[in-house]
């Protein structure tokens, strides 16, 4: 048995309709899921233009109703017989049925459509609902367009427009809430995308260039600087260093030797590479990620709406209570056209307009308070699953720190000052696209430092894996590690190692300058920490949220960053793979976890976690694969993100509460004939309008002044 991807069910391989999409076998259990999964932008356009052409009729009837009661309030037009004023009765009605007729059925399609899959599924949604309402509503008044002798004068009113306006309602939050669906595999197709579509090959001592799909396993590859490499591999030939965040979070390039294991996707920053090809296809560390992604997107599932678990229990006692009602009046009172008219009212008055707007209004205003302030919230799921978050889990690189290497301290030596340290240091490393050169470079160019004037060095040469080696002003100058050093006979005293070693325990990478193989001084570069790390960590704190840091860098890096900021529950040296483990075992230990990243190696853990925050200038699989989206890359907004998440939920709960309770309450009057059809649509107009006004509230939130 396989599970449809669309619809969740589950169906026979054998009978089911297979397909292959982006090289991986789907089965689904129609045609329309089949559609639905591989072109997700096609459902979303028909869903669009049902809710247009719904709009569009709703619009048009209000204008109408409108100009006839201004034309009754000044005079222009007078009632002749209740209820079209001044207005041919059958040609006012073909106009309405002629603009609703379009509305009903094909902005009403999809509610039709779902309730009939409920029906086959013996079960009672919103979609069954809906469309009791508003076919009652349309039927009834075609009827009495039609045949309205069998009606009294007084009842012979048309609710064209209730139909209307329930499906323009309802449609836009539909559409709201597929619209933020419909990218539920974007984050897969973006990881595919990371790939290089092609690949340099060595083949019977010939250079070609192939797919990278068809790259085999012991294939030679040649990896030029700048270029991706293709696949999995071990280094053969040749020294360079290897940018791996995308995949291991680490921000400083690897140094790459014979040898070396390299990973397929990450990019080479400098030498010219052989690399053996040892994993392709699914066996990658890239393919391993998706399949990962896939796994954790699937088996978390989305959350039943609140509105479709009150449905369930509040559909069959409408339809009940409409029916015993329509009963009793034909069998017991022995009125037909009450009991109608009775049936009609329970059935409007019950109908979920407010219901179906109860999460979407909301959501908009709480969406558009986020955008203002920088957080993208991507669904009502998520505001659901915030208000029990307990653990909060932050990867270090990216999130915590800046993610890019910055000069943090200085220590000259011999009678040198700092400037000139980042003099000499600076116009060594002036040409090299190395992120540490470029960190030096950096801190010798910057604002306090703009009367330092690099020179350029003679007789230069790189040596990989330990630095570089030149001459300035006729001075030799060496600077890298202490391999250089040894190898060029440079001393370096038991004073400065400890100094070195200190730097060295507190993460920091200890670069040394010589001159004319004296030992002059020394530079440590690190990722530094984002000056709102701090404060971000101490606000979680005081929301009596745990506070856990996840990184795949080592355990002495990791533990000096988590002092700076505070954390004290740390795990380190995890694989990409691992974190969602880790992920998925805090949340068996019964914790509500959010997740907040950055790197593409984030994004399986982002899917597991309860809450996936998406760091803005990180990866974009990061932020696909997040329900809550950072623009501002400022942790801040962590915690400011969980609160306008739980106040927007609670205006959901709100509005889902009082629509309720304002329907229900309207129902048994509604049963014993008390209310009119037209006035039970204005009652249902006025629980929405109530809703609306309710969501507007969330607008007065000052989230930049949230504590």
């Amino acid at each position: 048995m396989a599970k449809d991807p669309v619809c969740g069910m589950f169906v026979d391989e054998k009978t089911a309709l297979n397909a292959q999409i982006e090289g991986r076998q789907f089965y689904f259990c129609s045609i329309n899921c089949l559609d639905t999964f591989a072109n997700p932008e096609k459902e979303l356009s028909k869903l669009k233009k049902r809710m247009y052409v719904a709009a569009s009729g709703a619009l048009a009837l209000a204008i109408m109703r409108a100009m006839v009661y201004l034309g009754l309030a000044f005079g222009a037009i007078t009632v002749t017989w209740a209820p079209i004023p001044n207005i041919p009765y059958l040609t006012w009605g073909l106009l309405l049925f002629i603009i609703v007729t379009p509305v009903q059925f094909i902005g009403g399609w999809t509610f039709y459509k779902g309730a009939y899959e409920a029906i086959k599924r013996k079960t009672a949604n919103m979609d069954l609902l809906i469309s009791i309402g508003t076919l009652a509503a349309y039927i009834y008044s075609t009827v009495v367009l039609f045949f309205p002798g069998l009606f009294p004068v007084k009842e012979r009113d048309v609710y064209f427009e209730v139909s209307a306006v329930i499906i323009a309602f309802v449609l836009l939050g539909k559409y709201m809430e597929e619209a933020i669906k419909k990218r539920s595999s974007a984050s897969v197709r973006k990881l595919l995308d990371l790939r290089p579509s092609m690949a340099t090959v060595i083949r019977n001592g010939t250079m070609i260039e192939i797919p990278s799909k068809e790259v085999v396993v012991d294939d030679i590859l040649l990896v030029k600087p700048g270029e991706k490499i293709p696949t999995d591999g071990i280094v053969i030939e040749g020294m360079s260093a290897v940018d791996e965040k995308m995949i291991t979070g680490e921000s400083i390039p690897l140094d790459k030797k014979t040898g070396d294991q390299v990973i397929g996707a990450t990019v080479n920053k400098q030498g010219l590479l052989k690399i053996k090809a040892t994993k392709v296809g699914a066996e990658t560390a890239l393919s391993q990620i998706i399949h990962t992604v896939e796994l954790a997107q699937s088996s978390t599932g989305n959350i039943q709406r609140i509105v479709d678990s009150v449905s369930a229990k509040f559909v069959p006692i409408v339809v009940l209570v409409s029916v015993l009602s329509f009963v009793l009046w034909i069998f017991v009172m022995g009125n037909f056209i009450m009991g109608l008219l009775s049936f009609i009212a329970v059935l409007i008055i019950a109908c979920p307009c407010a219901m179906g707007i109860a999460t979407p209004a909301a959501l908009m205003v709480g969406v558009g308070k986020g955008a203002e302030a920088g957080i993208l919230i991507r669904g009502a799921e998520y505001l659901e699953r915030s208000e029990k978050i307990d653990t909060v889990v932050l990867d270090k690189t990216g999130t915590i720190t800046k993610g890019e290497p910055s000069v943090t301290d200085i220590v000259p030596l011999k009678g040198y000052t700092t400037q000139e340290i980042l003099q000499i240091s600076g116009s060594l490393e002036r040409g090299s696209e190395h992120p540490l050169a470029q960190a030096i470079l950096k801190a010798a160019q910057s604002k306090q430092n703009e009367s330092i004037s690099l020179d350029e060095p003679k007789e230069f040469e790189a040596i990989s894996g330990m630095g570089v080696k030149a001459s300035i002003n006729q001075k030799s100058i060496l600077f890298g590690n202490k391999k250089i050093m040894n190898r060029y006979g440079v001393d370096i005293e038991k004073d400065i190692e400890k100094i070195m070693d200190i730097l060295e325990s507190e993460g920091k990478t200890v670069m040394i300058l010589s001159v004319n193989n004296e030992l002059v001084g020394l530079i440590a570069v690190a990722d530094t920490v984002k000056h709102s790390s701090v404060a971000a960590i101490n606000r979680l704190k005081d929301l009596d949220i745990e506070v856990v840091m996840l990184t795949g860098d080592n355990e002495k890096t990791a533990t000096t960053i988590g002092k700076k900021v505070g954390i004290k529950n740390i795990i380190a040296n995890v694989l990409p793979s691992e974190k969602a483990v880790v992920i998925k075992r805090l949340q068996l230990e019964g914790k509500v976890v959010a997740m907040v990243g950055d790197g593409i190696n984030d994004a399986p853990a982002l899917a597991q976690a309860d809450i996936g925050i998406a760091i803005g200038s990180g990866s974009d699989i990061a932020k696909e694969t997040g329900g809550i989206i950072l623009i501002k890359d400022d942790i801040m907004d962590v915690p400011k993100a969980i609160k306008l998440s739980r106040a927007t939920m609670k205006k959901i709960k709100q509005n889902l509460f009082w629509a309720l309770i304002y329907n229900a309450a309207g129902i048994p009057v509604a049963a014993l004939g008390l209310l009119s059809p037209i006035i039970a649509a204005a009652a249902m107009a006025l629980s929405s309008i109530s809703v609306i006004a309710n969501s507007s509230l969330l607008r007065r939130l000052k989230i930049e002044n949230l504590r």
